[in-house]
């Protein structure tokens, strides 16, 4: 089997990494970056490529599926958290002596 063949994923594997490569262009990613990781993800999620059948394989772990837009620490820059930072203890401050 040629690498990059996807004869031995399950229509229900090639229907979620269609359905995740569509959320990766709707977000601005290229096509075959889309793709990738969407592959990536079926077989983080599954094990790779499985033929279906009662009894076969590991439980899938769904966890990759969740992790999107949390990667990357807090939202924002440095700046715009400090100066919301400082607007609320003013506003603090305003309301401690009404």
């Amino acid at each position: 089997m040629p690498r990059g063949d996807k004869g031995s994923y399950t229509d229900k594997q090639k229907r979620m990494a269609e359905h995740i490569e569509e959320g990766y262009e709707k977000r601005g990613t290229s096509e075959k970056e889309a793709e990738q990781r969407a592959w990536a993800t079926v077989n983080k999620v599954s094990g790779g490529g499985k033929k279906s059948g009662s009894g076969r394989g590991q439980s899938e772990d769904h966890s990759p599926m969740r992790k999107g837009g949390q990667k990357g620490g807090s939202s924002g820059s440095h700046s715009s958290r400090s100066d919301a930072a400082k607007k609320g203890w003013e506003t603090r401050r305003k309301n401690r002596s009404k």
